[in-house]
C-alpha cells in the first residue's frame, strides 16, 4: 500500500524525523486558511499516489495565502498520469542549500534489504541511475542489524556526505529506518533530503510503501487505505477478486499467472521504445480461471482507464485451456457490447490452443487481432496504443 506525500510525512515526524509543518486541505479556501496559519512563503503540493508532480503543474510555491489560493486553484481537478488532484498538502517553505537522496527498500533478488543513496538528490532516481550511475550509493543491510549508527555512517560516506555532516545526517537515517522496520514498509524514500541554510537535515518530500500482509500487525494501517483513497479502477478489480495493479502506461495487460503478466510487462515495455515509448497501463493477473465473466471483469477495469490505448490478453493454456479462453474472450465483449472500444491483441499459447485460435478467427469480432507469439503480440499492441 502506497502513502500519500502527507500520510509519510505524519508517520516521519512520529519518528522524530525532521520534516516542514504541512496542513491538508480540500478546496482553494482552505488552502488560504493553511497558507495564512503557517506564515510566509508556503508550498501547495498535489496530493497524488504518482511522480512527476512538479512537472505536471502540482507543486507551486506560493508567497502569500491569496496566491496560495490561487495556485490551489490551478492544481485541484489536475490529472497527473491518470491520478485526479482532489487534494493537496501545503507546506511550509524552506531555504535549501543541497539536496540529498535516500531511500532503503525490500531487494527481493538478493532476499535482503537495500539502501540507495546520493548527494545527488531532487531528480527523479531512476534517472540519476541512468545518467550518473556512479552517483548512487548501493549499501546492503542486513535483516537482522538493520541501519544503526555504524550502518548510516557508512551509508553516508558511500553516498559522498562530508564528514562535518556526518553528526548531523547519521541521527536522521536511523530514524528513517526505524519508519521501514517498524512499519512494516518495503519501500521508505526521501528525495529530496535536504540541508537548508541554517544548517538543519530536514526530510521535504517523503514517500513510503507498506506491506500490506502484515496489516495484522498494525491496526492504524486501516486508516492509512480510506475508500476515498483507494484508485477506483483498482477498487473496482478488488470487488471481483482480480490482482490489479495500475500503472501509467497506454497498453492494457492480461495474462493468466504473476510470471507470465510480469514478462509481459518487460516485453511491452521493450516494444514499446519503438512505438513512440508507449509503456504498460497496468498489472492484471486473472489466474487459473478464464470464463467469460472472469475475462469481463477484466476488460471492464482496463477499459475504464482512459489512459489505455489498447489491450494485450497474453494467455497460455494449462488448466484452463486454450479455447476455454478463447470461448470466456468472445464472451466478454458481447457482455460488454458498446463498452468495449478499445482493440484487442490477443496471443493463446499451449493447450487446446489451435482450437481457441479458430474460435476467435469464427467471431471475427473486429477488435480482435490474433497474434501467434508473446513479443510480435506486444509489438503490435504497442504499435496499436500508438496509432
Amino acid at each position: 500500500m502506497d502513502l500519500y506525500e502527507y500520510q509519510a510525512r505524519d508517520l516521519f515526524e512520529s519518528y522524530g524525523v525532521p520534516v516542514l509543518a504541512g496542513i491538508v486541505a480540500d478546496t482553494p479556501s482552505e488552502v488560504r486558511a493553511a497558507a495564512e496559519k503557517l506564515g510566509g512563503t508556503v508550498v501547495v503540493k498535489a496530493q497524488v499516489k504518482t511522480g512527476g508532480r512538479g512537472k505536471a503543474g502540482g507543486v507551486k510555491v506560493a508567497h502569500n495565502p491569496a496566491d496560495a489560493e490561487a495556485a490551489a486553484e490551478a492544481i485541484f481537478g489536475l490529472d497527473i498520469k491518470g491520478h485526479i488532484v482532489r487534494r493537496v498538502m501545503v507546506a511550509a517553505g524552506a531555504r535549501i542549500a543541497q539536496e540529498f537522496y535516500f531511500s532503503v527498500l525490500l531487494d527481493r533478488a538478493n532476499r535482503s534489504y537495500l539502501s540507495l543513496s546520493s548527494v545527488e538528490g531532487g531528480m527523479e532516481i531512476e534517472q540519476l541511475a541512468v545518467e550518473k550511475p556512479e552517483a548512487l550509493a548501493r549499501i546492503e543491510v542486513d535483516p537482522l542489524v538493520g541501519i544503526d549508527g555504524v550502518k548510516a555512517a557508512e551509508i553516508a560516506r558511500a553516498a559522498g556526505f562530508p564528514d562535518e555532516l556526518l553528526e548531523r545526517i547519521v541521527p536522521v537515517l536511523e530514524r528513517l529506518w526505524w519508519v521501514y522496520r517498524d512499519e512494516d514498509a518495503t519501500l521508505v524514500e526521501v528525495n529530496p533530503l535536504v540541508l537548508t541554510e541554517s544548517g538543519d537535515i530536514i526530510a521535504l518530500d517523503g514517500k513510503i510503501t507498506l506491506d500490506e500482509n502484515a496489516e495484522f500487525r498494525h491496526e492504524g494501517h486501516a486508516a492509512l487505505a480510506e475508500a476515498g483513497d483507494i484508485d477506483p479502477l483498482e477498487a473496482k478489480a478488488k470487488e471481483s477478486s482480480l490482482n490489479y495493479v495500475k500503472l501509467d502506461g497506454q497498453v492494457g495487460i492480461i495474462g493468466n499467472g504473476a510470471g507470465l503478466v510480469m514478462s509481459t510487462l518487460d516485453v511491452v515495455s521493450y516494444a514499446g521504445e519503438k512505438h513512440g515509448g508507449v509503456k504498460p497501463a497496468n498489472f492484471l493477473d486473472i489466474g487459473g480461471g478464464a470464463s467469460a465473466e472472469v475475462m469481463a471483469a477484466g476488460l471492464d477495469v482496463i477499459l475504464g482507464d482512459p489512459q489505455v490505448k489498447s489491450v494485450f490478453v497474453n494467455v497460455f493454456g494449462g488448466i484452463t485451456a486454450c479455447d476455454a479462453v478463447a470461448n470466456g474472450i468472445v464472451g466478454a465483449l458481447d457482455k460488454l457490447g458498446d463498452a468495449a472500444t478499445k482493440p484487442l491483441v490477443v496471443r493463446l499459447d499451449g493447450n487446446n490452443v489451435e482450437e481457441g485460435r479458430q474460435i476467435l478467427a469464427d467471431a471475427a469480432h473486429p477488435l480482435v487481432t490474433v497474434v501467434d507469439t508473446m513479443d510480435d503480440a506486444a509489438d503490435k499492441a504497442a504499435e496499436l496504443a500508438n496509432a
